[in-house]
């Protein structure tokens, strides 16, 4: 018998593969053309890194989620490149510019990421109620540093290369995204902070009576997440070669999206890395799709929040007990 992990697995690969032929009947060649491909590729690391950290405050349990990670995102971008820029002129040296933005960037998200977790683990909140109020207050600072307009990187060939050019066929930004995704999988799977969070989502109880040490592990799980949220920053600047307080509003909706097509029970203590991959894909896909159909943005966020509701009450809905022959 097929393993339910492996049936899910299976599930995505064919819908990436269904996707990719409708595109090709639908759009026509052009979408499935190199060009496209490497594109597509470029735009999953925004999304799909997201999605990691949403899947791994899931998996942490009790009522699990990071609202933050967009606004996060957008923060770190927004804090590296004005400080960076006063450090280090980007004309002057590019490359040590890149790397400096980077490092800052990467800061600023595992600060974030502590926030969040030590709020959740000191303090009693609830991570929804947290990430909100997070979110808020990372959304609020990026605004009062650029005084709500949006900041333009200019052209740094290091950050542009990075987001942009395709090295064997294979986006850079994407080729880290596969990289991340391994080594969290790595970590889930094979190492005893994965085991000891994979317990803790599916019995907080237990998990203290076996010795975990519950908080730290959401302080470190959350600040993983805030690391993952100041990547995605990196590789949105890179990519739109400016960075702005609001970009990608509809980007929680989608995370969520991402996490729960991928396997990953919201209830916590369980979810696979190669699916959200996956789903991240698919995801991808269908939205280049949409907007090779000259299908409305506005039609294409009913969507999704369609299917996340639909996901979430097909995981609490027992369809087996509708077909059940009477007696």
């Amino acid at each position: 018998m097929i393993k339910t992990a492996d049936r899910q697995t299976v599930f995505l690969a064919l819908i990436n593969v269904i996707v990719l032929v409708a595109g090709a009947l639908l759009a026509g060649a052009n979408f499935v053309d190199s060009y496209n491909l490497q594109v597509m590729a470029a735009q999953v690391p925004e999304l799909g890194l997201l999605a990691l950290g949403v899947a791994l405050a899931m998996i942490s349990g009790n009522g699990g989620i990071d609202l933050s990670g967009i606004a996060l995102a957008n923060l770190a971008g927004i804090t590296a490149f004005l400080v960076a820029s006063r450090i280090l002129p980007p004309g002057d040296a590019p490359m040590a510019f890149s790397w400096t933005f980077a490092g800052i960037a990467l800061c600023v998200g595992l600060a974030g990421g502590l926030i969040n977790g030590l709020m959740i683990a000191y303090t009693g909140l609830t991570p929804l109620i947290a990430t909100l109020g997070t979110q808020l207050l990372f959304t609020g600072i990026a605004v009062w540093l650029t005084n709500g307009s949006s900041v333009s990187l200019g052209y740094i060939p290091p950050l542009d290369d990075f987001g942009n050019l395709p090295v064997l066929g294979v986006p850079l930004c994407f080729a880290l995204f596969v990289l991340i995704a391994g080594l969290i999988g790595y970590l889930l799977r094979f190492t005893p902070f994965g085991v000891k969070l994979m317990l803790l989502g599916s019995n907080e109880k237990a998990a203290r009576y076996g010795g975990i040490p519950v908080k730290r592990m959401i302080v470190i799980t959350y600040a993983i997440c805030g690391i993952l949220a100041s990547v995605a920053g990196i590789v949105i600047a890179s990519r739109a070669g400016s960075v702005k307080w609001d970009y990608g509003s509809s980007y929680v909706l989608i995370a969520i999206l991402i996490a729960v097509l991928g396997g990953v029970k919201p209830e916590g203590g369980y979810g696979r890395v190669l699916c959200v991959l996956l789903a991240a894909t698919a995801l991808q896909m269908l939205s280049s799709l949409f907007n090779f159909l000259g299908i409305s943005n506005f039609f294409r966020d009913l969507a999704w929040g369609v299917l996340l509701l639909a996901l979430l009450a097909s995981a609490r809905v027992d369809l087996s007990y509708w077909f059940r022959p009477a007696r």
